[in-house]
């Protein structure tokens, strides 16, 4: 990948990627003390960790759009364990330590290369990643359908607002939409209960952070069995935080993966 010049605050998308068709941004500076790759979840995009970044001033950070989303929509296959291949190429194409921060699904993504490549990561720090294998949650909607376009209509108005959805333009609204293949593979997969992983076997340094949002009860209760079966895990819990912390809570997020690589280090 071609690097790009010093820029304090942009992430900024690369002309080249080690990933063909993978759309990747980056904002370097200098002398890091690690670089942070930022891994979004469903229906999301590589630019949503822009805030992140621009107050992560110690760090490298690189973020991208997964394969089935927005820029790189094209890019097939789908599924878990192509997201794990495009990580870990990203990962190693990165000098010195390497911090991955997965956001919803893409904390799924992380966990799942730090458990086969630990060699690679020094860090997993994960947001509210859904992990039903670990300790289940009934789910108060239909059966998944087979149509793209209706699942991430109500996929956004679910997790964001219907409000904000009829506010969109147009346009915007057939970004989303557009985005229907990826978010359906994702949905997909989580459905099926089945673990992906042995999260026993994560021995990367890794922490579990979630808001106190709608389901903060089910995420305390997430965090005291993450807490018994992977005893080295940090679980965290952030005030005034729902799923969107990486848009919202950026200052909190921020401070947070800063003084884990801290505890790394020490």
């Amino acid at each position: 990948m071609t690097s790009l010049p010093f820029s304090p605050s942009s992430l900024v998308f690369s002309t080249e990627s080690i990933v063909p068709g993978l759309a990747i941004a980056e904002r370097r500076v200098s002398d890091p003390q690690a670089t942070v790759i930022c891994i979004h979840g469903g229906l999301d995009r590589g630019a949503s960790f822009g805030r992140i970044s621009r107050r992560l001033e110690n760090f490298d950070l690189v973020s991208y759009d997964r394969r089935g989303y927005q820029s790189s929509r094209d890019l097939q296959p789908l599924g878990l364990e192509m997201h794990n291949e495009d990580l870990t190429k990203i990962a190693q194409a990165q000098t010195g330590p390497v911090i991955l921060f997965g956001h919803s699904y893409g904390g799924v993504i992380a966990q799942g290369v730090a458990i086969k490549h630990p060699d690679l990561i020094d860090l997993v720090v994960t947001y509210e990643s859904p992990t039903p294998w670990v300790l289940h949650r009934e789910l108060n909607r239909a059966p998944l359908t087979d149509d793209a376009r209706y699942e991430v209509e109500y996929f956004f108005t679910r997790m964001v607002s219907r409000k904000i959805w009829d506010r969109l333009s147009e346009e915007e609204r057939e970004s989303r939409l557009l985005d229907g293949e990826g978010l359906l593979s994702d949905l997909t997969a989580l459905r099926t209960n089945e673990a992906p992983f042995d999260i026993t076997m994560l021995k990367t340094p890794s922490a579990y952070i979630h808001g106190d949002g709608i389901i903060g009860e089910y995420y305390i209760a997430l965090c005291q069995e993450l807490n018994r079966i992977v005893p080295s895990m940090k679980t965290i819990a952030i005030e005034k935080a729902n799923h969107g912390a990486h848009l919202q809570n950026p200052d909190q997020l921020s401070d947070l993966i800063t003084d884990l690589w801290r505890q790394t280090c020490a």
